[in-house]
């Protein structure tokens, strides 16, 4: 058997249909080769090989979490303006109006804080699975 640094000048050509070719494409893409041609040595020499599975509903949930966790910190931001901007305030009307728009991003983040709370309930029945 050869050397992993050996150059490597030898071909050989197999001809495959369009079934046989995607069947071993689709084990390819679940192993951890990045090349097709390294896949087949390993299968050809009966060396090691590494499949990974991925949990389509992690994946999901993960996607999930990101988004709301995108949401949240514009919430924090826009929470952060809002109390940058009391400090500077020096007129009723203005503080009132400050008031308002608190109480609107207090219930929109408790919301998101709701769902995030929901989600990470949701990962933790699949992690536990």
């Amino acid at each position: 058997m050869e050397q992993e640094h050996e150059n490597r000048s030898r071909i050989i050509g197999l001809r495959l249909t369009v079934t046989e070719y995607g069947e071993i494409e689709k084990k390819w893409k679940k192993s951890n080769c990045r090349k097709l041609s390294d896949y087949v040595r390993r299968i050809i020499f009966n060396r090691p090989l590494v499949s990974s599975y991925r949990n389509r509903s992690m994946d999901e949930a993960m996607a999930e979490l990101m988004l709301l966790r995108k949401e949240l910190n514009a919430i924090g931001v826009n929470f952060n303006q809002a109390v940058h901007r009391l400090h500077t305030l020096d007129h009723l009307p203005q503080m009132q109006f400050w008031l308002t728009a608190f109480e609107r991003d207090k219930s929109v983040l408790f919301g998101k804080m709701d769902e995030v709370v929901s989600q990470v309930e949701k990962l933790a029945a699949v992690w536990l699975q």
